[in-house]
């Protein structure tokens, strides 16, 4: 019999610093039984070497629909079928029917936006000489860029923060379960909206108007799980990214010396963070939906697998002294954004969003500075950031 590893027997030091439980777990193998702390207290397989991790998000025996095995996660029955819990033939639609309207030309239109919100931002802010970044850089930024892609009107942004966060980084089963009901009832009401008003310029709109050569368009509930995962992962994990890229630097001073002396760095800095601290720590559930081995471990049909992003992003035998924060490092083949079929929809423009605050902030706050400890890190193990992050300049 497996042993199972109770990892909320780690306590805080997990939420804190889980690069290090990885590690441990990976010098005693890639593939282990493990309990999660709350709220997710079940049983399931984490993957923690990257290889492993690496052939596990490509292996179409990991389905990511567990309505094989007889369960309907809660966002899905709430919200409607979307693409994290969907599996080829109905991914494969879903997934080609918004790169009709969310294209790579789309969000290279952003960039001038991007840069203007940038700008009004830390207008804003930077005459006060002290803020939390998260409250006013980091976390307006992206949520004013996607909901502005997806016509979400402004003055329920606070609203949805509140939502979106909860059901990420879940503080119960409870308000995680009655954020996800408000959320499905505020995107159903939106595109009703919507729907009514008429053609507009923004995503949601082109998703409700797309239809393909043979006649299919995404359905009612299509629509509201897909404006539910552009939503929720076109800002979150941007968030986090912006936010986990500074909080770095500021406590690489030699790091951040070298960027400020060479701004070409900057791609690499985003892309070394991603790898390094990226914000997404393990991706979303797969179920075995036949027996396979993962790392010469057997895993039964049914079984629940969790892939360690963050712990294949410190695997050594892909990076040599992975946890080193290195600018020069070769960081190819991280798998930060995923990898296969389900590979980040939204990669470029979190990179364009990252690339672009990380540069203008450093260049209008030159000194930017810690100034005190950084907020709780956010629980559960999906979720990679932290709460607050008090910066001066």
């Amino acid at each position: 019999m497996t042993d199972v590893i109770d990892l909320g027997e780690y306590g805080d030091a997990f939420r804190t610093d889980p690069h290090r439980v990885y590690a441990e777990l990976r010098a005693r193998g890639p593939v282990h039984r493990v309990l999660p702390p709350e709220p997710n207290r079940f049983e399931t397989w984490l993957v923690v070497g990257y290889e492993e991790a690496r052939a596990a998000l490509a292996d179409p025996r990991l389905a990511k629909d567990p309505g094989g095995i007889g369960v309907r996660p809660l966002d899905e029955e709430l919200i409607g079928k979307y693409l994290l819990v969907a599996d080829p033939p109905q991914h494969t639609r879903l997934r080609g029917l918004v790169s009709r309207a969310f294209t790579m030309r789309r969000v290279e239109r952003l960039a001038p936006r991007i840069q203007r919100i940038t700008d009004d931002l830390l207008d804003a802010m930077l005459p006060h000489g002290r803020a939390d970044l998260v409250e006013s850089f980091a976390y307006p930024l992206p949520i004013s860029v996607i909901c502005e892609l997806l016509g979400v009107p402004e003055m329920d942004r606070d609203a949805f923060r509140k939502m979106s966060t909860e059901t990420v980084a879940p503080t119960s089963a409870e308000s995680e379960h009655d954020a996800i009901a408000r959320l499905a009832a505020y995107l159903t009401d939106l595109i009703e909206d919507k729907r009514c008003a008429g053609p507009g310029d923004d995503l949601l709109s082109d998703l409700i108007r797309i239809t393909t050569e043979d006649g299919d368009r995404l359905s009612p509930g299509e629509l509201r799980g897909m404006a539910y995962v552009l939503l929720i992962a076109g800002h979150e994990t941007t968030v986090n990214l912006i936010t986990n890229t500074v909080l770095t630097l500021l406590r690489h001073p030699d790091r951040l010396a070298a960027l400020r002396a060479d701004t070409s760095l900057t791609d690499a800095v985003v892309e070394e963070v991603l790898r390094y601290e990226g914000p997404v720590e393990n991706a979303t559930f797969r179920y075995a939906a036949q027996p396979l081995e993962i790392g010469g471990v057997p895993i039964a049909q049914g079984e629940a697998v969790m892939i360690g992003l963050a712990a294949a992003g410190r695997d050594p035998g892909r990076y040599p002294g992975p946890d080193r924060f290195d600018l020069h490092r070769e960081t190819r083949g991280h798998l930060a954004f995923g990898h296969g079929i389900h590979y980040c929809l939204g990669a470029p423009l979190a990179r364009l969003e990252a690339r672009t605050a990380i540069r203008t902030l450093l260049e209008r706050a030159p000194d930017l500075a810690l100034d005190g400890p950084p907020g709780e890190w956010l629980p559960g193990m999906l979720i990679r950031g932290v709460r607050s992050l008090p910066v001066r300049w």
